[in-house]
């Protein structure tokens, strides 16, 4: 994009520039201030402050390169602050190793450098969690906690945690030694999944934020490079792709959900589709981890020729796999919801599994537990139950066009007139 002349957009079309210029280009932004500042506090702060000034200048001409102008003005605003204070020298060796020059232009790694450091194994893993989806994605304190599915409380609680404890234990921002990658492997790895699935159902009007599932692809693929002989980055980055690849045949024409069961699989991308299921295939060769699992799951759906030829039997044969070596509620709730599908399912069995897992903690507000209850009952007849679970489901829900489905879902169930 050419900068363009005053007057070009008026103040609504400006904000919309800005909100899409924050939703794709956060965390480079975030992510090279902290490289200057090492202070994640005041980073932040100022790559905040940067879209703010956009908003004010941009009337005036949008820089052609976003990007780069928001990284200039964030570091500019950092550096003056550093500069303000007389504790700069004390600042310096916090975080970064080589802090360069502050008109130096951002690293391609430098968002995978944010991700190690909030995942150092000084912090604990929930915190580490919470820090890298409010950095690293842009959440909320409020879309975090709905993507862990704790109280927005908590999760503010273990971010501050998180930032007071990186700048006390002076944790370095860089990519840690081949000996130090191991251990903080896992939890990379499920933030980065976590990034992808807060995109592919996003809170609000949107089914889908294409910069969240964008970024944790981008991730992805550079934790394949940092790791080749590491089976769970490709197996990871395999599953990404596969989901990805059915993106487009998610959404109607006319902007309603698609389930997997009806979706014309002839709009999946062929390309996308064949390199997922062949890094699958050598992350499954290699170890048995859960995102090798999940990869495998996935799959298996995606090499039916249709949703009824589905291999059932072997899906549910991979969740109990993956109960073994990652025992989680989740899981328990997804085998279910699998086992249902198997021919000749004992649907009783399978509600009763569903009403058992009614009382982990973690899922009293998931809402595919009741919205799996309710295609349960459904299916058993009992309409009145159905309905009261997609009440359930519809009120759990923080996506629209997940709302709508299930409303039109509930609908269906009740008696004419």
């Amino acid at each position: 994009m050419t900068a363009l002349e005053s007057g070009t957009y008026g103040a609504r079309e400006i904000a919309g520039l800005v909100d899409a210029a924050h939703r794709a280009y956060w965390s480079t932004v975030l992510a090279s201030t902290v490289r200057l500042t090492r202070d994640l506090d005041l980073a932040e702060d100022c790559a905040q402050d940067a879209f703010v000034q956009a908003l004010r200048t941009w009337p005036d001409g949008v820089p052609a390169n976003q990007a780069g102008w928001l990284v200039t003005v964030a570091r500019r605003l950092a550096l003056d602050r550093l500069r303000r204070e007389t504790t700069l020298r004390r600042k310096l060796p916090l975080l970064i190793e080589d802090p360069g020059s502050p008109g130096e232009r951002e690293q391609p790694t430098d968002p995978l450098r944010l991700v190690f450091t909030c995942c150092h194994p000084a912090l604990a893993r929930d915190s580490q969690i919470a820090l890298t989806l409010r950095l690293i994605c842009g959440l909320t304190t409020r879309e975090v906690a709905a993507g862990l599915l704790i109280s927005e409380a908590t999760a503010a609680a273990r971010i501050t945690r998180a930032k007071k404890k990186i700048a006390a234990a002076r944790i370095p921002y860089r990519i840690p030694a081949d000996e130090e990658l191991a251990e903080r492997l896992d939890v990379v790895l499920t933030v980065v999944q976590l990034a992808y699935t807060a995109g592919h159902v996003a809170a609000g009007p949107e089914l889908t934020r294409a910069d969240l599932t964008g970024r944790a692809l981008e991730l992805a693929q550079l934790l394949v490079r940092l790791m080749p002989d590491e089976p769970e980055p490709e197996a990871l980055l395999a599953l990404l792709q596969m989901t990805q690849a059915r993106g487009d045949a998610r959404v109607s024409a006319d902007g309603e959900l698609v389930l997997l069961a009806d979706q014309d699989r002839r709009s999946w991308d062929v390309k996308l589709l064949a390199e997922g299921v062949s890094r699958a295939t050598a992350a499954l060769q290699r170890g048995h981890g859960r995102f090798a699992l999940q990869a495998a799951i996935a799959g298996l759906h995606v090499t039916a020729s249709s949703w009824e030829k589905t291999d059932w039997y072997q899906v549910v044969r991979m969740y109990d796999a993956m109960l073994l070596s990652w025992p989680s509620p989740i899981v328990a709730l997804n085998r279910a919801a699998a086992h249902s599908l198997v021919p000749g399912a004992d649907l009783t069995a399978v509600l009763a599994e569903l009403d058992a897992l009614g009382n982990e903690q973690v899922l009293k507000s998931y809402a595919y537990l009741p919205a799996t209850r309710a295609d349960v009952l459904a299916r058993l007849e009992r309409s009145a139950e159905a309905i009261e679970a997609y009440d359930q489901a519809i009120t759990l829900t923080a996506n629209e066009t997940e709302r709508r489905f299930l409303t039109r879902r509930r609908a269906a169930l009740l008696p004419p007139g």
